[in-house]
Parts: C-alpha cells; structure tokens; sequence
C-alpha cells in the first residue's frame, strides 16, 4: 500500500510536467498501463518510450489533479485534467481517471478511462 506522502510526491512531479521522470521513479521494472480497453503497454521501458514520444508530439503540457485523490489499500485512483496543443496547432482539454494498483511505493499495473471525442478539433 503506497502512503499518502508517495502518491503526493508523483503528482507533485506531474503537475509540474516531468511526468517522464515521475514514470521513471514511481512505476515498476514490469509495470503495465493501459488505454480504456485497449490492449495495455507492458515494462517500464515501452511505457518510458510512449510517454517520451507523446509528450514530444505536443508543446505547452499542463497537467492538474483535482483532488480528492482516492487510496484505498493498494488501489489509487486519480482525477486528471491535462492541456496541450496538438501538432496541427489545435489546442486539447480533456480529462480521466487514473486507475492504479500499487505494490508497496510503486505503481504496478495502471488503467485509463476516458472519452476519445474529448481529442476530436473543435470547431
């Protein structure tokens, strides 16, 4: 069960947008994370390699969690808003949830829900 204090230190490092890094020290060697109900991404290393290359195709990143944050034995379960600007210069807002299984002070498997129409070009 992650405490309180670990969870606050990831957010803490996503909200001020080295959310690579908070990948790096707060995710396990064999950690998985998955999109909705797509097929999830499996190691540490594909899952440090998805977020370089996403965040490398947008500029001006913002991330928020509204809180509270719910910790619940070893499940967390985290509200994001996240702001970028696409690559065709379209500005995106969306939001999800984070669902996440800890094992101890690491994030061990992590599931995303949200909804795809957020991503579509307003007009």
């Amino acid at each position: 069960m992650p405490m309180r204090q670990t969870v606050e230190r990831f957010v803490d490092l996503v909200e001020a947008g080295q959310g690579v890094a908070a990948l790096d020290e707060f995710y396990a060697e064999n950690a998985s994370m998955q999109e909705n109900q797509s097929a999830p991404r499996i190691g540490k290393l594909a899952l440090l390699a998805h977020e370089t290359a996403a965040q490398a195709s947008v500029t001006n990143m913002t991330a928020r969690c509204i809180r509270p944050f719910l910790i619940e034995g070893d499940t967390v379960v985290l509200r994001w808003t996240f702001g970028y600007v696409d690559s065709r210069g379209h500005p995106v807002q969306f939001e999800e949830l984070a669902y996440q299984r800890w094992v101890g002070e690491r994030i061990r498997e992590e599931q995303f829900f949200y909804d795809p129409a957020q991503f579509k070009p307003r007009a």
